[in-house]
């Protein structure tokens, strides 16, 4: 998993509420178990046309934001079924991280496994970052994970809380596996040891 220690993007305001995981990758490209590929289906019911055209209204759409790596949303962000194709296909859109008030509980802890910082703020503070990422191409945003800090194209600064653990790992780009394998050598010193008093398991 790619290390998330300071972002510095456009973001993209995206003020919808309950914006669910079929919205944001509907159940008819749930084909793969792949984690890639899957940004061009990302919001597709709201971001193409029938006939597969863009819909110039939807903001990733807009030239200013085609490049956001940064999403300003509103609450209950990530609700419905909990596919883990929903932080997948917002990865490889170039999501980076998602500002809400609140997200559904399974899909906040699957960007942390797939390298999504999800920044929970106060509606009063998330309304202050949507007037500011309503600047386009000029909507250039820093997000910096170690001091848990925000700053806004204005220069303001707001700051933001994180579990300490949930921190380290993305700063340190660990997931499950790689969390897992920070004990490669004891894990490896078992295996030895096992293998001489219960042979008949490797086998």
């Amino acid at each position: 998993m790619d290390k998330f220690t300071t972002l510095r993007a456009v973001a993209a305001p995206l003020p919808i509420t309950n914006i669910d995981t079929d919205m944001i990758i509907p159940q008819k490209h749930l084909k793969t178990i792949k984690r890639t590929g899957l940004g061009q289906y990302a919001f597709s019911n709201i971001r193409y046309h029938d006939d597969g055209s863009q819909r110039e209204d939807f903001v990733l759409n807009k030239p200013a934001y085609k490049d956001a790596e940064i999403l300003i949303t509103l609450e209950n962000f990530g609700c419905g079924s909990s596919r883990e194709h929903a932080p997948w296909a917002l990865k490889d859109l170039g999501i980076r991280c998602i500002i809400a008030p609140s997200f559904a509980d399974i899909f906040y802890g699957n960007c942390f496994k797939n390298g999504i910082l999800p920044i929970k703020l106060p509606q009063e503070e998330i309304d202050r970052l949507m007037e500011e990422s309503g600047k386009g191409a000029n909507a250039i945003f820093t997000i910096d994970l170690e001091a848990l800090k925000i700053t806004q194209p204005s220069g303001e600064v707001i700051g933001f809380s994180l579990d300490p653990f949930r921190q380290n790992c993305m700063i340190n780009g660990l997931d499950d596996i790689g969390l897992t394998l920070q004990k490669e050598r004891k894990i490896t010193a078992f295996e030895e040891k096992q293998r001489l008093s219960q042979p008949w398991l490797y086998k």
